[in-house]
């Protein structure tokens, strides 16, 4: 497990947090619940929707797909 206060040692988390701090709309949420869906709504969107330029603009998921074809 890594050290909390080391960014470096986990930069890909470290990446995806600021990423969802970034492009999610941050605002007071009227409960926990609602933040927890609001972020795992963005999560899939990230996932499945969103292009990525290192990925050839393609979502994560189209680019795993072409992956899984290739083997």
């Amino acid at each position: 497990m890594s050290r909390a206060d080391n960014c470096y040692v986990n930069a890909f988390m470290e990446s995806c947090f600021g990423t969802i701090k970034t492009e999610l709309e941050m605002t007071d949420y009227p409960s926990m619940a609602e933040a927890q869906r609001e972020v795992s709504k963005y999560i899939r969107y990230y996932v499945h929707e969103r292009r990525h330029t290192s990925l050839d603009y393609r979502s994560p998921a189209q680019f795993e797909q072409i992956i899984n074809l290739s083997e």
